[in-house]
C-alpha cells in the first residue's frame, strides 16, 4: 500500500473515532441538563466545531455534499430526487418495522416510553408543534445529513479506500453508527429501523453524486410528517 494512502487512512480514522466519540459523550453529558434536546444542541455545535476545524485542513462541507447545484437542469432533477428520497425512507421504515415484528422483535416499551416523554406536550399544542417541527427540520433534515451522509460517509469512504466495495462499506458503517443515535429513546427496533433508513439515504447520497440536498429536504419533510402526525393526533 502507498504510504500516502496508508496515512490517509490512518488519519481518517483516527479522526473519525474521536468525532464520534465526541457526539456520543457530549450528548451523554448535555442528558444531566436537558435531556428532551440534548442530541440536537450536542449535534449542531460539534457541527459548528467540526466546520472549523475541517476549514483549518483544508476541507470545506462543498467537497462532502453542501455544494451549489449549477445548471436549470440540476435543480429540476431536485425535485424528483427528493420525492424518491421521501418514498425510501418512509417505505423503508415500515417494510423495516414489520419484518422485525414478524421476526418477534417489538418496539421495547423502555423506548417507547422515552419517546413518548421526549415529545410530551405536542398533541394540540401549536408552540411546542413549532418548536419541535424547527428542531426537526434544522437538527433532523440539516445537521443529521451533513453529519451522517455529508461528513461520515465521506471520510469512512477514506477510511476504506483500496478495500472493494469501499462507498458501500462506509455507507453501512455510517448507518450502523446512525441507527444507534437513536437507540436511546427507540430501542432495538429502533435501532435497527432507523439504521435501515441510514443505509437507504446513504446509497442515495452516492447515487445523486454525493449531492447532500434532496436528502436534506426528503428527510426534514419526513420529520416534519411525524410532528403533525403527533401534533394532529393522527396516530400513524
Amino acid at each position: 500500500m502507498n504510504k500516502n494512502l496508508k496515512r490517509e487512512r490512518i488519519t481518517a480514522l483516527t479522526e473519525v473515532i474521536a468525532v464520534v466519540a465526541i457526539a456520543f459523550l457530549s450528548k451523554a453529558a448535555l442528558d444531566h441538563f436537558f435531556w428532551r434536546f440534548s442530541a440536537p444542541v450536542s449535534l449542531i455545535t460539534l457541527l459548528i466545531l467540526l466546520t472549523v476545524y475541517l476549514r483549518r485542513r483544508g476541507i470545506y462541507w462543498s467537497g462532502m455534499g453542501l455544494r451549489a447545484v449549477p445548471g436549470a437542469k440540476s435543480k429540476w432533477l431536485m425535485i424528483p430526487q427528493t420525492l424518491l428520497g421521501i418514498v425510501a425512507i418512509i417505505l423503508t421504515g415500515v417494510v423495516t418495522q414489520v419484518a422485525l415484528q414478524a421476526i418477534g422483535i417489538e418496539p421495547l416499551p423502555e423506548g417507547q416510553d422515552v419517546a413518548t416523554d421526549r415529545f410530551a406536550g405536542i398533541a394540540g399544542n401549536l408552540s411546542v408543534y413549532l418548536m419541535w417541527l424547527g428542531i426537526g427540520i434544522v437538527s433532523g433534515g440539516l445537521a443529521e445529513e451533513m453529519f451522517f451522509r455529508g461528513y461520515l460517509t465521506t471520510r469512512l469512504q477514506t477510511v476504506f479506500s483500496g478495500a472493494r466495495l469501499a462507498p458501500v462499506l462506509a455507507v453501512f458503517t455510517a448507518a450502523v453508527i446512525f441507527g444507534y443515535g437513536h437507540f436511546y429513546y427507540q430501542g432495538l427496533s429502533g435501532w435497527i429501523t432507523t439504521g435501515m433508513i441510514g443505509a437507504v439515504i446513504g446509497l442515495l447520497f452516492l447515487l445523486y453524486k454525493r449531492n447532500l440536498w434532496p436528502l436534506i429536504v426528503a428527510h426534514a419533510l419526513v420529520d416534519a410528517l411525524g410532528m403533525t402526525s403527533m401534533y394532529m393526533e393522527w396516530g400513524i
